[in-house]
């Protein structure tokens, strides 16, 4: 028995995937304690959109670490800290002409969603929320509360209420789920109280690689306008860039009341959350709702360096280049093995969808030969039916096709037998 299986909870997930000891990394490629190389295409759930021990950023918290900058701040003013507002307003804001507060929450993205949830209703007060089906907020219980899954709302022990789910129009188009959240907000018969906000995400990742269209996004803006609701925009897992533009929501226009960001705000893997907030409704008093480690000084120095990274590199240029490699290769190589097969996917998170094929569990089957012959990739959506393709933004594109081309071997073993 390993010193995991010993002591480590239940509830540990992925290594039952990745059933070996990691002790570097390095960009994209990851090694095990026996020395052996992996293609990460996992990439930290999102966390490590500049790769592992990113120089460039490493050397900066390296450099303050050795200086003994302050290394726990609570909300204090600090350096680090002034000095990540100011690169965030100029880089981010200023260029977008976007006007928002920062608010610092808890280390993880769930706190981020769950300031988002106490402000909202504070603000409009009112205690509804609507979110759509497929999605995926966070496991803490507010949180969870607006995820739709039914296996982490078990979880929860207790009865989750306060939302109601929307169909979402991808796996819904038969119905138009504007007109439907309308119909609810202002039919006195519906049953339903207007909600305070509306909270979504522009690319469903743990929901299975789910896109909104652009012009689905604008009509919900409109519509959050014209019923006097918020829009609240979870950009914790395909933000950063993930998307190609640094917020998911920029490719449809339009500005969210609010915008959820962590994983890799970062930088470096290191924990930290924000909540983008309208100034108006920034309505909070002080200390109403903090937290010991909502000043992460090393996650300032990280998240500085990333920016000024991302814009010295030019990583919205190397997702758009990435993106349409990625589209090629699964189009012209992969989808061909079987008619069933689905594919879904923008900027450098992308999806193939196996729920249609005969093979029972094949994303499961193929994921574990991805990860025999040197691959680490996760699987997402109902059933974990999808394989995601979720690489660094800073990946060469020589790891990149190779990591496709195990995509591509392990696929022709589970679905062709190696034909």
């Amino acid at each position: 028995m390993s010193i995991y299986e010993e002591l480590e909870s239940n509830v540990r997930s992925y290594c039952r995937s990745f059933p070996v000891s990691f002790n570097r990394a390095k960009m994209s490629k990851m090694y095990s304690e026996d020395g052996r190389e992996y293609i990460d295409f996992f990439n930290g759930a999102g966390a490590l959109n500049y790769g592992h021990n990113n120089d460039y950023i490493k050397k900066r918290i390296i450099e303050y670490i050795e200086n003994d900058g302050i290394s726990h701040a609570l909300d204090l003013h600090t350096k680090v800290k002034e000095d990540f507002l100011a690169t965030f307003r100029d880089l981010i804001l200023k260029p977008r002409a976007l006007d928002y507060k920062v608010m610092f929450c808890g280390p993880t993205g769930t706190n981020a969603v769950e300031a988002a949830l106490k402000l909202s209703r504070k603000v409009k007060k009112r205690t509804g929320i609507f979110a759509l089906t497929g999605s995926f907020h966070g496991m803490t219980l507010g949180s969870l509360s607006i995820s739709s899954g039914k296996t982490p709302r078990a979880g929860a022990g207790l009865p989750l209420t306060g939302v109601t789910f929307i169909p979402h129009p991808y796996n819904h188009p038969e119905i138009d789920t504007i007109a439907y959240m309308e119909e609810l907000m202002t039919d006195e018969y519906s049953g339903v109280e207007k909600p305070a906000a509306v909270f979504i995400e522009t690319v469903q990742a743990e929901g299975g690689v789910i896109p909104l269209s652009d012009k689905f996004i604008r009509d919900l803006r409109e519509l959050c306008d014209r019923q006097d609701v918020l829009l609240v925009v979870d950009d914790i897992q395909v933000g950063c860039g993930r998307t190609g533009k640094f917020f998911s929501f920029e490719r449809a226009g339009i500005v969210p009341d609010m915008v959820t960001l962590s994983k890799s705000i970062s930088g470096y893997g290191l924990p930290m959350a924000l909540l983008l907030i309208r100034p108006e409704l920034d309505i909070w008093k002080p200390a109403e709702h903090n937290g010991t480690f909502r000043g992460n000084q090393l996650a300032f120095v990280g998240a500085k360096a990333a920016l000024e990274y991302r814009e010295k590199n030019g990583l919205e240029e190397k997702t758009r280049q990435n993106e349409d490699l990625i589209r090629e290769f699964v189009t012209e190589r992969l989808l061909p093995m079987d008619k069933n097969l689905r594919y879904r996917g923008i900027g450098m998170i992308h999806g193939v969808d196996f729920g249609a094929v005969e093979i029972e569990d094949a994303a499961g089957l193929v994921a574990r030969e991805c990860f025999l012959n040197g691959l680490v990739i996760e699987r997402a959506g109902r059933g974990d039916c999808v394989l995601k393709i979720m690489p660094a933004l800073t990946i060469e594109e020589d790891e990149l096709i190779k990591g496709l081309e195990i995509i591509e071997k392990s696929m022709k073993k589970v679905l062709l037998g190696n034909k």
